[in-house]
């Protein structure tokens, strides 16, 4: 370093002893986001799915068969199992116990040894010791030669040694952990969060019972001996099936092992849910490549064989074989091979040829012997690729159109002056006379406004083509730039970087709200995975006394500004209270000030937590069976607060 440099006034010194040195456990508690994802919610849940992992690996092991959690009334969780228990003999090299290092090491543990779990999800060996750094304290009790072993933990420190605190002929793990409140936002856990994933845990293994018990001492017990093909009865529960029973495909090669379980329904959607190790691959990855080849490969095979496709003068696509199908995929891999850390697409290329070879296989073997269920299929792709095609047409109409307007948008788009999608805004409004108010009170710059006339179709119960017929979809798909399609689609070309739906706080706009996002979640699930879709808030009151005026998001609210009010006029000015039925109601000031104006309003992100789920709710509420939409109304309607009736 120069003697200037070394002289320059307040100049910020780097050297040595800048250099910060972490251990394993300082290093997840100074950045957990990079062991869980993030300090929220799903973060605060994955703690829980880290310490049942490690019982479902025993269970894949052969050694465990329930597993028991608890949500204390301290806020605390307690997951036990039967397994074997965590060793607690002293490592070797270390000269530890191993229920130690375990718990108090990043990178230690017994996934990675073949000779202990031939398959385990956790492959990274980070679960339990990630769990215990970012708990307030932590305890485990292991059951296992004969003796009760025990240590407790403050922040992931040991603050005794592994110590046997009784007998016992069993042998499992129970661990309780208490998150930590200086680490995440919120330390309160969602019972309804947790029965989803142990419910499809469930699923996935069938010889596995789990017990959820909540602070009442409430049980949800899940065990399902059906396994993966209850799991698909339960995900088309709201649909009409075309089969009587899913098929079951099971097989084994080079001990990769393979259960898919799979049926058609007379909606147009497709439902493909895959699994490695137990790990939810929502992206996909190799094992799903090769389920859709061997689908399309046999179905096709079979079709041609007993003439079946004679009368259809169009080639049938993989696309074609996808309408109305669920599947669920779960593969078990001795070494999978995940792309990125958070283990959402599997990479193993031998994997394809496996799950190809099995599924081409017992398939063949099965539509052999059902000639009917094969003829009722292939019915319903014939009808899916005849709506590909009418779709293609109307998509060439469309592009016709747009090619002869000067700018290719809609006409009753009121755009913005700017064109840098990450500041743009569009507001989907409903009806002409928000729409009016929203174009005058928007700031032109970055804010567009598209006014819907009317309800747009209900795209649960529609083909491709029929959508594509609908003005209203047509308008949005050019609005929003994307283009449309399986093949077509395109996130990166999103002209507005916020799509925000604004409706009446009534049933009408409820339910134009509802279609508007079914049609997001069916066929543009990219923007809301990206983030990109809200819903606005418009206030239901205006509360008035004098010259104090209020706005109310809810009835508390109102009632909480009522109250102040006569407390500062002391009780002798009247109090008047506006309640807006509809967006159209608010002045262009008004509706800026409230719900548009950036540095006040307030909306709400859409997001996908559980795909399975939501995919249950738009199939229940938008979906042709009537029982199970007026059965979730009534579980549901009291919590509902911003409803016009």
């Amino acid at each position: 370093m120069s003697e200037t440099q070394s002289s320059t006034p307040n100049a910020p010194t780097y050297a040595a002893t800048n250099i910060q040195i972490l251990d394993g456990i300082q290093h997840v508690r100074k950045r957990p986001a990079m062991y869980i994802g993030d300090v929220h919610s799903r973060g605060l849940h994955h703690l829980i799915y880290e310490i049942v992992d490690n019982s479902i690996d025993e269970t894949l092991a052969g050694y465990n068969d329930i597993i028991d959690l608890s949500l204390n009334e301290d806020g605390s969780v307690t997951v036990t199992d039967n397994g074997r228990g965590i060793p607690v003999d002293i490592h070797p090299e270390k000269k530890k116990s191993a229920l130690e290092l375990v718990m108090t090491v990043i990178g230690a543990g017994g996934k990675f040894d073949k000779g202990a779990y031939k398959v385990s999800g956790g492959l990274h060996g980070v679960g339990a010791s990630v769990v215990n750094a970012l708990s307030e304290w932590c305890e485990v009790e292991v059951s296992r030669d004969g003796k009760i072993w025990f240590q407790r933990y403050h922040q992931g420190v040991p603050q005794c040694e592994v110590q046997a605190i009784g007998e016992t002929d069993k042998t499992g793990t129970k661990t309780s952990f208490k998150p930590d409140a200086s680490i995440f936002k919120n330390t309160e856990f969602r019972k309804d969060v947790i029965i989803d994933r142990m419910r499809e845990l469930a699923f996935l293994n069938s010889q596995l019972k789990i017990v959820v018990r909540d602070t009442e001492g409430v049980e949800d017990i899940f065990h399902f001996e059906g396994g993966i093909s209850e799991f698909v009865k339960y995900t088309d529960h709201n649909r009409i099936s075309l089969v009587k029973e899913p098929v079951f495909i099971s097989g084994e090669r080079d001990t990769t092992m393979v259960e898919i379980a799979l049926q058609y329904n007379d909606s147009y959607q497709e439902n493909v849910f895959s699994y490695v190790n137990n790990i939810n691959t929502h992206e996909g990855g190799t094992h799903v490549t090769g389920f859709r080849k061997a689908l399309t490969r046999t179905l096709n095979a079979s079709a041609q064989k007993n003439d079946l496709l004679k009368n259809l003068k169009i080639s049938l696509s993989g696309d074609d074989f996808k309408e109305g199908l669920t599947a669920v995929i779960s593969v078990k891999v001795a070494e999978p091979q995940f792309e990125g850390q958070t283990k959402t697409k599997l990479g193993n290329s031998e994997t394809q040829s496996i799950v190809e070879s099995i599924v081409n296989e017992h398939l063949a073997d099965y539509l052999e012997s059902n000639p009917g269920v094969l003829k009722t299929v292939i019915e319903k792709v014939k009808g899916a690729a005849l709506s590909r095609e009418a779709a293609r047409k109307a998509k060439e109409l469309t592009r016709r159109k747009s090619a002869l307007e000067s700018s290719g948008l809609p006409g009753k788009l009121a755009d913005c002056s700017i064109n840098d999608p990450e500041h743009c805004e569009l507001y989907i409004v409903e009806g002409d006379s928000a729409g009016g108010s929203a174009k005058q009170g928007r700031d032109r710059s970055f804010q567009a406004i598209l006014p819907l006339k009317g309800k747009i179709l209900n795209v649960e119960k529609a083909r491709l083509h029929k959508m594509l017929e609908n003005e209203e979809i047509k308008t949005i798909i050019l609005a929003l730039g994307t283009s449309f399609g399986v093949d077509e689609f395109a996130v990166d070309k999103l002209r507005y970087g916020k799509i925000i739906i604004m409706t009446d706080a009534d049933v009408d706009g409820a339910h134009i709200r509802t279609l508007l996002l079914t049609f997001f979640f069916r066929h543009m699930r990219e923007l809301i995975e990206a983030g990109k879709v809200f819903i606005a808030q418009p206030p239901l009151y205006l509360v008035k006394s004098g010259r104090d005026q209020r706005y109310a998001w809810d009835d508390d609210e109102r009632t909480s500004i009522i109250e102040s009010m006569k407390k500062q006029q002391k009780g002798k000015a009247s109090v008047s209270v506006q309640r807006y039925k509809g967006l159209g109601e608010m002045n262009p000031e008004q509706l800026w000030n409230t719900t548009m104006d950036p540095e006040h309003r307030s909306l709400l992100q859409v997001t996908v937590e559980n795909a399975m789920e939501a995919d249950q709710i738009f199939s229940t509420l938008m979906g042709d069976k009537v029982d199970p939409r007026r059965d979730f109304i009534e579980k549901n309607a009291r919590y509902v607060r911003r409803l016009d009736v």
